[in-house]
């Protein structure tokens, strides 16, 4: 499975997460890993349903600090206002620039926009990468995001 359709399941899982509580996600993961349709996904194998949970649980576990600084950037636009899709694009992102040396900022950002072009309306993808354009340009690596 690629670097991006692992992204992507990430995504989904962050996505029902702000459809569920923490509890009922607890329930949720193994079903959403059950019902995978094979046409559309490829099966993840254990090692990359494992990485897809934990990194799922590290972009929760980092939400309030995310949306604070997602909420410092985007003049206009807090958290509680956005769309889901665009805030959930960006909360991974987010968490990927700030927490993930694996990722490199680039990757980060333009994975984010293909996945708001992908799930997010007209304007998302210039939105989302606006917004990550200006928490990237506000650090100068990943260590001064911390």
């Amino acid at each position: 499975m690629s670097r991006r359709e692992i992204r992507e399941h990430i995504f989904r899982l962050l996505f029902m997460g702000q459809f569920h509580s923490e509890e009922e996600m607890t329930e949720q993961l193994p079903l959403y890993f059950e019902e995978l349709d094979e046409e559309t996904y490829k099966e993840p194998t254990d090692r990359e349903e494992t990485y897809m949970k934990e990194k799922y649980a590290l972009v929760v576990n980092k939400l309030p600090e995310i949306d604070e600084l997602l909420n410092a950037t985007s003049k206009g636009w807090k958290t509680s206002r956005m769309n889901r899709v665009d805030l959930t694009v960006l909360r991974l992102a987010v968490y990927e620039l700030k927490y993930d040396e694996e990722v490199p900022t680039g990757v980060a950002i333009n994975e984010a926009v293909e996945l708001a072009k992908k799930f997010g309306g007209e304007t998302s993808s210039s939105f989302v990468n606006g917004i990550l354009g200006k928490i990237a340009k506000g650090a100068d690596s990943k260590e001064a995001l911390s």
